[in-house]
């Protein structure tokens, strides 16, 4: 891959990448400034990449001295002003959720990379296997809503990393990609835009003008009702609120006896944007019957499936969710409406999809799971519960 001249953007044109160094990059056009990690198989790639890359662009990359530092201080950074970031693997996130809970309640923007591995446990360091899809929703104590985004390719490695960044900025949550160990070491062509259509993508961390500064966490706004996210603050400046008490607070920081409305800032930030935050695809739906539905990889082996399964004139189509958290109740509800079968290919063997679209089901219609663990789907895999729907 040809860094150019070690400047932020690469240069216009096609790259061969591995999809670790395609999300280190996505998030070095976002404006990386931090990046705090420890080496963990399969994410080390992307440490050992923005070792390099980052000193280039003016940022810094640290390896802490584990992963509870490692997460420490990608919020500690991201409070002074810097985009930041940290990956890892289930083990690592294991041990980081006390304080990404901490940081949903100050509601700290930051993006962090789960390149998952097989588990419990230890598990095969080498595996790919979407067993952290449960933890990620549920990082930490508490309540609190994150965005998760899952790419299946490296040049979506690459575009999503940038919209994870402006998610975190926009709505100050937890903000996952999802990656694994097959889509984290593919090699593949990456196309990298002319960097001004890159900027005109991003959302910067800048400081609103000193008559703008709102120096509130979220708060529901008296004249229209509805929820204001105020842009991140930065600690050592004006534009900052009083207090950063990690316990249930008001728009102000200060302790409030009123856990609830606490409560419902920071949920429905996010659950009265999901129209604006779930982003889908679908393919092959108009008139399908049968609806798959995937996201990550398995989404690859499900469209050459679909395309066998259309030559038989079998009326099947997938809806892919690009998003995962929050979860596109109202799409997939739609969409599977009048299905006879929804089929739900993961690469895990407990469903944790599945079980969301089982819960927008209309009882009657099947909801057939094909788990896989440490292995990717074949398209016969998934053709053959096609065909047998079919009969």
């Amino acid at each position: 891959m040809n860094i150019g001249n070690g400047k932020r953007f690469l240069p216009e044109g096609r790259h061969l990448m591995m999809g670790n160094v395609a999300m280190a990059e996505g998030a070095l056009s976002s404006g990386l400034k931090f990046f705090g990690g420890y080496p963990i198989t399969p994410s080390t790639e992307v440490i050992e990449h923005l070792a390099v890359r980052l000193p280039q662009v003016g940022g810094i990359c640290m390896q802490m001295e584990d992963e509870l530092a490692s997460i420490n201080s990608v919020i500690g950074a991201s409070l002074v002003g810097a985009k930041s970031m940290t990956a890892t693997s289930g083990p690592g996130l294991s041990l980081m959720v006390e304080t990404i809970s901490m940081a949903a309640n100050l509601e700290v923007p930051f993006v962090f990379c789960d390149v998952q591995r097989n588990g419990p446990g230890t598990g095969f360091v080498t595996e790919p296997h979407h067993n952290d899809i449960g933890l990620v929703r549920f990082s930490g104590n508490g309540e609190f809503q994150v965005i998760a985004l899952a790419p299946m390719t490296c040049q979506e490695l690459f575009d999503l990393t940038i919209t994870a960044f402006n998610y975190a900025e926009t709505y100050r949550c937890p903000v996952y990609i999802l990656s694994d160990a097959y889509l984290g070491h593919l090699h593949e062509i990456v196309n990298i835009p002319p960097k001004e259509e890159i900027r005109k993508r991003v959302i910067d961390r800048e400081l609103p003008p000193p008559d703008q500064f709102v120096k509130k966490f979220t708060y529901k706004d008296d004249i229209t009702g509805e929820f204001v996210i105020p842009r991140p603050p930065q600690m050592g400046t004006d534009y900052c609120p009083v207090l950063f008490l990690h316990q249930p607070h008001n728009y102000e920081g200060l302790p409030t006896p009123k856990p609830m409305q606490f409560m419902k800032a920071i949920m429905d930030k996010i659950n009265k944007n999901k129209d604006k935050i779930c982003i889908t695809e679908k393919y092959k739906l108009d008139d399908a019957d049968i609806v798959i539905i995937a996201y990550g990889l398995p989404v690859r082996s499900s469209y050459r499936a679909v395309d066998i399964a259309r030559k038989e004139n079998i009326k099947v189509g997938i809806f892919r969710l690009v998003t995962v958290w929050p979860f596109p109740d109202k799409q997939v509800k739609e969409v599977v409406k009048d299905a006879r079968a929804v089929i739900v290919p993961e690469l895990n063997y407990t469903g944790y999809i599945a079980e969301q679209v089982e819960r927008v089901t209309k009882l009657g219609t099947p909801v057939i799971k094909i788990p896989k663990v440490c292995e990717f789907h074949h398209p016969d895999d998934i053709l053959n519960v096609i065909r047998e729907v079919a009969k």
